[in-house]
Parts: structure tokens; sequence; C-alpha cells
């Protein structure tokens, strides 16, 4: 497959089938979402302490929290592109091409890593602080999955990173109609925004944000909010861009949750936050990695900083 970048003056050969034994063939959106979520699980495990969490406890969530992902990420994305599947059902199980919805995967990896963690009796809160920058590592890398797929694609740009291929102009030309009566002029055969990309930098400076703001979270479940409000107000906007978007009619599905995503997350961080300062008391809802320093050494005037790992 070509995929020309035409104000940068690239032209890339791209094959959207990383190894092929026999006939079996293993997909690069396969190997690059692995090699996200072992990325995600080496930098997480390394941290762990630091949330006051077990290692080894953390990788049994991770082993559930995957299974549960996978399967809300698909079950997601065929709830509402049904019709992409209802004259061959099999296709469903059919996870190496594609058709992976994310904020599916965050709803099934939460609840089933939530039900890991009573079942482990660790607390859910700092594990979700934990997670989230997983998720952003995770997210990050898995969106050059849709890069080799020609997937997550916006209309057309006159931006010097504007991006064309085969795929796109096949896709915009069979939904051209659709799209028009939402609103959205396409030309098929001109460059369009790659949305993938977009999102992978979002995430990455997420990943930062979260990173760098450790040593500085007030209470456990703080950085989850960051995360669920950083990466729902890139999404918002970045979904508005796309022409690839799951529908309920003329509403784009993963913007609407992305938006209430982002006022639900700033609304909860301002009313903790709120009591914090209400309280006047210092360990008041402190997070766990403190709560066990100070427990660790009483007699010490505070806690040390949970970045130092103690």
């Amino acid at each position: 497959m070509e995929v020309r970048f035409p104000g940068l003056g690239l032209d890339l050969k791209i094959n959207d089938v990383a190894l092929k034994i026999g006939s079996f063939e293993i997909y690069w959106y396969a190997v690059v979402i692995c090699l996200g979520l072992v990325l995600a699980v080496l930098y997480c495990y390394r941290r762990s302490k630091l949330f006051g969490v077990k290692g080894d406890d953390f990788l049994d969530v991770v082993f559930w929290g995957f299974f549960g992902g996978i399967i809300g990420a698909r079950a997601y994305y065929v709830a509402y592109a049904f019709d992409q599947f209802k004259d061959n059902l099999w296709q469903i199980f059919n996870f190496r091409t594609g058709g992976m919805a994310i904020y599916g995967g965050l709803i099934g990896a939460i609840l089933v890593g939530a039900i890991a963690c009573r079942i482990k009796k660790m607390k859910v809160l700092p594990v979700l602080d934990l997670a989230g920058m997983g998720f952003f590592i995770g997210q990050a890398l898995g969106r050059w999955g849709n890069f080799f797929n020609q997937e997550a694609f916006g209309s057309n740009t006159t931006l010097p990173w504007g991006m064309y291929s085969q795929n796109t102009e096949a896709y915009l030309s069979r939904h051209a109609t659709a799209l028009a009566d939402l609103g959205v002029a396409v030309d098929p055969t001109m460059p369009v925004h790659p949305c993938f990309f977009y999102e992978f930098l979002w995430c990455l400076a997420g990943f930062l944000i979260l990173h760098f703001y450790t040593k500085h979270r007030r209470f456990d479940g703080e950085m989850f909010l960051i995360y669920i409000g950083w990466y729902g107000l890139g999404r918002f906007w970045i979904e508005g861009l796309r022409t690839d978007s799951l529908m309920i009619g003329r509403l784009r599905v993963s913007q609407l949750l992305a938006g209430a995503c982002v006022v639900a997350a700033l609304i909860t961080w301002l009313i903790v936050k709120g009591k914090i300062r209400a309280a006047h008391d210092e360990s008041y809802l402190r997070p766990q990695a403190w709560q066990l320093a100070r427990a660790a050494a009483p007699e010490a005037p505070d806690a040390p900083d949970a970045e130092d790992g103690r």
C-alpha cells in the first residue's frame, strides 16, 4: 500500500501484514498493540511501589484487565458498526484486521480490573492511577496500528502533513453521500487529517504530564481523573475531525462520551479538592503510598515524598 504526504514530499510503502507463516498472517495492528501493552506493563511495574501497590499483584490485575479490554473494545465497536458483521457473524471474532474501540477497551479493562482488585484485596484507586499512565502508553503506540491499517483519519486538509492513500480514497468514495448528509464535504482524491497521529501526540503529552505529576498527587484517584479528563478533551476535538466515527444517528458516539468524561472528571476533581481544603487535615485523603510510608515511620515529622519510593 502506498501512503503519501504530498506537503512533506513523503511517499511511503507500507504493508499491514508484519509476518506470514504459511497461510497464517500476523498484522502490524496486533504487533503494535502487543508492544504497547508490554511497554505499559514494564513501566507501571517499575513504578508500582510509588503507589503502594505490590508489583506481582498488579500483574495479576493487568492479566485479567487485558482480556476485559479486548472483549470490551470489540463489543463496543461491533455494537455501533453491526452492519459490517451482520452478513458474516464469524468476522466478529477476527480481531487481527482492526475494528477495536478504545473507549470500549477502557470500560472493559476497568470493570474486569476492578473485580480483580477486589479479589486480590487491593485498593482500586491507586491501581487506576498507575493504570492511567499505562493506558496512555498503550494508546499512543496502538494508534500506529491505525496507520498500518489506514484507519482513524479525518476530512480533507491543506496542512503540510495531510495524508493520502488508496484506503482513504476508497473509504471516502464509498461514504461521500453519508458524510455529505452530516455536512462534511470531502474530495476522496485529496489529503486528509492523520487523526491517528494527532491522538498519538496527545496521548504522549498526557503520559508525560502524569509521569511528572506523580509526586504532586494529593489523593488516590487524582491521576486517573487527570487521565480521563486529558484524554477526553483531546478525543472530543480529534473525533470531530474524523470521517470514520461510530455514529448514533447524526451524533458521534465517542465524541459524546469524551465530552461527558471531561465534565465528570473536572467536577469530581473540584469536589474532592474542595473537601481536602475544608478538612484542614494534612492526612485527609492522602494517597495510599503516603499512608504506608507514614505508618512505617510514625516518629517522622512527615511521610517521605511518594516519588522517593520509600
